[in-house]
């Protein structure tokens, strides 16, 4: 890479930083409701990425993802709002003030209970390929959420389908993200400041997601991706390696669970469906499966597009009187844009760089011999042509 190029790319760097942090600022002028999208989209940016891990990087086609999600909601909202003290005596009892644990403790813990139910996930399914896998993984969130559904008698733990709500808001150093925050004459909006907070743990996550694929453990599940079979022969643990691909999937959705039940104050099992992994899996499809920045792209169009459309549907519905229900026609057009962009772009919107590709045919060298044929010592990269020698 030359100077020019590396001015080139330092340029964009330094443009795209500076549109993602005056961004929520342009947004609020159209209404907070903008700003809040940008939030939900970087929250799914998350969770692509965590889900990346286990279906780019590791070849386990995981369509329960969601339950992850929703252990990081759940375990904040019981840790920060005042169901467990207005049910348990005994925790009363603990915390007369309310159970209101600090952010640097749950988010943490969020992290490593996903990353535990992960592993506990990907214990029983370590025999299991392709369909088979698939079919366990979305019983397993469906487990999650039917589970989170009920549990509120005997023992009301989850308050079932009401959901958990009051639940506290992210504060940093005093400052509550609940409330605006006023500097001088302008007004920040609370959506504007999670939408910093979850720009940062974004970037922080793509970070860990690229330096896991160039490690050992990267390469190791990539080659489990290929081959199991040929990564077995070569010494790669594949039982360990798939553990650990479960559990660091499931902890970037904890997180952002975790993130979500602080975002929104309130969380229920309705937020967790099956429609939810199908769409995160979706989001790493359609940008591009393994590959970083096609995984962010896939994330931020799929989790837009829907609220975007909003403002198509409803004219639709009125050109046609009424007939069509707008969220049905906006599901549908959310269809018919990702079955025209699958079928122009089969690879996903910015799929990987491919390595490895065939060298090109070169036309019947003059001596004869069939066109297009190579031999193995023909020009590779990092070879020379050996000389010919003519009797």
């Amino acid at each position: 890479m030359d100077l020019q190029d590396k001015k080139t790319r330092t340029a964009a760097w330094v443009a795209g930083a500076i549109v993602l942090l005056v961004l929520p600022h342009v947004l609020q002028y159209f209404g907070n409701a903008w700003v809040r999208i940008a939030d939900v989209a970087l929250l799914y940016v998350m969770l692509a990425l965590g889900l990346n891990i286990v279906v780019g990087y590791a070849g386990l086609l995981d369509l329960g993802y969601v339950a992850f999600y929703a252990v990081g909601a759940y375990l904040f909202g019981l840790l920060a709002s005042p169901h467990l003290t207005d049910n348990f005596q005994a925790v009363a009892n603990m915390f007369p003030g309310g159970l209101h644990i600090s952010v640097w403790l749950v988010v943490p813990l969020a992290a490593v209970v996903a990353a535990v139910a992960g592993a506990l996930l990907g214990a029983p399914t370590l025999k299991l390929r392709g369909d088979y896998l698939a079919i366990v993984t979305l019983g397993f969130g469906e487990i999650v959420r039917i589970f989170l559904n009920n549990l509120d008698h005997p023992v009301n733990l989850t308050n079932g389908p009401k959901g958990l709500g009051q639940i506290d808001s992210i504060t940093f150093f005093g400052l509550d993200m609940g409330k605006r925050l006023s500097i001088g004459d302008y007004d920040i909006s609370s959506v504007t400041l999670y939408y910093y907070l979850f720009l940062l743990l974004v970037l922080v996550s793509i970070v860990v997601c690229s330096r896991l694929a160039d490690s050992r453990i990267g390469r190791a599940w990539m080659a489990i991706r290929e081959d199991e079979i040929a990564a077995k022969a070569m010494g790669i643990n594949t039982r360990n390696m798939k553990l650990l691909a479960f559990g660091m999937g499931a902890s970037f959705g904890g997180v952002s669970g975790a993130m979500f039940g602080a975002f929104q104050g309130f969380v229920s099992p309705e937020s967790f469906s099956l429609m939810e992994s199908v769409m995160i899996v979706a989001m790493v499809v359609l940008g591009g499966i393994g590959h970083l920045p096609g995984v962010v792209l896939g994330a931020v169009l799929l989790a837009a597009l829907p609220e975007v459309l909003r403002y198509v549907a409803s004219p639709l519905q009125q050109m046609t009187d009424g007939r069509l229900d707008a969220s049905i026609l906006r599901q549908l057009l959310i269809a018919l844009a990702m079955i025209i962009i699958m079928l122009l772009r089969p690879r996903g919107l910015w799929p990987a760089p491919e390595h490895g590709k065939v060298l090109k045919k070169t036309p019947a060298p003059p001596g004869g011999g069939a066109p297009g044929v190579h031999s193995p010592t023909d020009e590779l990269p990092g070879t020379s042509r050996p000389m010919s020698i003519n009797p």
